[in-house]
């Protein structure tokens, strides 16, 4: 019996009913041979760290457009944190904490340069619109190992697909869902509160009342109340969650479109659009892989993956090599 097999029957054995079973699912577009120490879920964890797209989300904004200091976060670090949560709330309700992590790695692979405003400008100019959500799958699917792709599970692309507005087919695909929502708020916060734009003071009364006026205590009040319903009904105490939509609301209005928080998002969305537009009409000047994309499905689609791919200085290197002018200088002439 190989390891991998030893720890299916952990599984069967340890795990709730409602948990995604690694022996009875994991189902490929490709068949693979399996592995005799990973399960299939772990398999694909190790595929997503292991990728281009993850290593460049340490370069990729979370809120604050490449912020001068080293604690910041950025949508790597907040996929870090996604994953903590979600792990927690799987253990402790003896789901799949395998399948868990990886989605919780993958959810934002195709996030774009710039964070929010790339995607809302990308969604504006390619004619099928452009969600990060949908586009992590791509990522995984179509783009990564240079077109060939990861080849995850159904149940991790079902789980990064549904992150953001939609029912993952597995309990713990809606774990990650709901661990994201804990995690970026929470996260964001302490981001806002680190560059001036808010104090811990500022926060909603009626929120922090029941969450707690520290991060610790937000996150440790929001993870409990989703462990105590149980694994039968997956959500929040109807306290908790209102207390919760609060402070998202407050987040909304005083820091996602705060005028310091936001002051360079004009700049990064004329960016994003003056290289799709320089692309779309250059498409020859992209990498192979990406021409090779066009090949297989539309220039539009090629350059949307392109664009969206990069990281945010790449992104502004590639524009400053493209539009800015140069210095010019001669060699002087020997006398």
């Amino acid at each position: 019996m190989t390891i991998r097999e030893q720890l299916e029957i952990m599984e069967l054995g340890t795990l709730c009913d409602d948990a995604c079973m690694s022996k009875y699912t994991g189902r490929r577009k490709r068949q693979e041979p399996k592995c005799p120490i990973r399960t299939e879920f772990q398999r694909d964890r190790d595929r997503i760290l292991h990728s281009n797209a993850f290593r460049r989300l340490k370069h990729k904004t979370q809120v604050f457009l490449d912020p001068v200091g080293d604690h910041y976060r950025t949508r790597l670090t907040h996929s870090l944190e996604v994953s903590q949560i979600a792990r927690t709330i799987s253990r402790a309700l003896r789901l799949n904490e395998d399948l868990t992590e990886a989605i919780a790695l993958g959810h934002d692979l195709g996030h774009t340069p710039f964070g929010h405003a790339g995607e809302s400008v990308l969604n504006e100019i390619c004619s099928g619109g452009f969600k990060h959500y949908l586009q992590s799958v791509r990522v995984v699917d179509y783009i990564e190992k240079n077109g060939m792709g990861l080849n995850l599970t159904y149940e991790v692309k079902n789980g990064i697909a549904c992150h953001t507005n939609k029912i993952a087919v597995t309990k713990e695909g809606y774990i990650v869902r709901l661990a994201d929502k804990i995690a970026y708020i929470n996260h964001d916060i302490d981001d806002a509160v680190r560059a001036g734009v808010l104090t811990e003071d500022m926060l909603p009364k009626e929120a922090t009342d029941v969450l707690g006026n520290s991060k610790s205590e937000r996150i440790t009040t929001l993870i409990m109340s989703i462990v105590k319903n149980g694994v039968e009904d997956i959500r929040m105490d109807d306290d908790v969650k209102t207390a919760h939509d609060i402070l998202r609301q407050f987040m909304f209005d005083n820091v996602y479109s705060n005028k310091t928080a936001k002051a360079e998002e004009s700049k990064a969305k004329i960016l994003v659009e003056k290289l799709y537009r320089y692309y779309y009409k250059y498409p020859e000047k992209m990498p192979e892989e990406y021409r090779n994309i066009m090949e297989r499905f539309s220039k539009e689609r090629a350059v949307c993956d392109y664009i969206s791919g990069m990281s945010d200085g790449y992104a502004v290197n590639l524009y400053t090599d493209l539009f800015i002018p140069k210095s010019w200088s001669v060699m002087s002439s020997k006398r």
